[in-house]
């Protein structure tokens, strides 16, 4: 399967045996918008300076949903406050990006039924051939990093969305005795490029603002 960005993500935040998100469903859901937005950076098609979104190039990528997302920033062109666009594009990043997992057999629809007579449907590795690619998932980011081997910089930016969100515990489980490793993941986040840099920085933020809410 194809390493995309949100997709590894999405993979890192979920419990592969059950689909249920490892963070606060807000965390996870502005985790997944910040990843779409970093796809459309990373394909050049859209920059970040100041806090500030911009589009670079209008034309349409490949992919379907970064289609979409473009075509709505596009749209709404006024609005250009990233963390504003963080926090729309989380409504529905989960459920987007389970989708494409889907079309490309990573994942499959369940659906289980609840309490009352309710019904839940989750996006979840439901093979093991299924389960085992979602494992490797955030196992092989901590292989590389444990290893010092350089990171792609599609992988230094999940990395940063891993740090911003809160999964930096989920994915060095089991490296704990590797702690230069945390040591090393400020400098790392540091030295993306701009655009990206304040894609985690923002997301970050919202997360931290969307959390201390939830607590009220």
């Amino acid at each position: 399967m194809a390493q995309v960005l949100a997709d590894q993500y999405y993979l890192i935040a979920h419990e592969d045996r059950t689909g249920r998100s490892r963070l606060h469903p807000r965390a996870t859901g502005l985790g997944l918008a910040a990843a779409l937005l970093s796809e459309l950076v990373l394909e050049g098609r859209i920059g970040v300076a100041d806090g500030e979104l911009f589009i670079v190039d209008r034309h349409p990528p490949r992919d379907a949903l970064s289609h979409d997302v473009l075509d709505l920033l596009s749209a709404q062109s006024q609005h250009t406050d990233v963390r504003t666009w963080l926090a729309f594009l989380s409504q529905d990043a989960a459920l987007r990006v389970a989708e494409r997992l889907m079309r490309v057999g990573a994942v499959e629809m369940v659906t289980r039924r609840r309490m009352l007579g309710s019904t839940q449907t989750l996006y979840m590795p439901n093979t093991a051939r299924q389960r085992n690619a979602a494992a490797w998932a955030s196992t092989r980011i901590a292989n590389i990093l444990v290893r010092g081997m350089d990171l792609n910089l599609s992988d230094r930016m999940l990395v940063g969305l891993v740090v911003a969100t809160g999964l930096t515990r989920h994915v060095m489980y089991g490296f704990e005795m590797y702690p230069h490793i945390y040591h090393a993941l400020p400098s790392m986040i540091a030295s993306l490029p701009n655009d990206l840099r304040e894609i985690v920085e923002c997301t970050e933020q919202s997360v931290g603002t969307a959390l201390a809410v939830g607590r009220r």
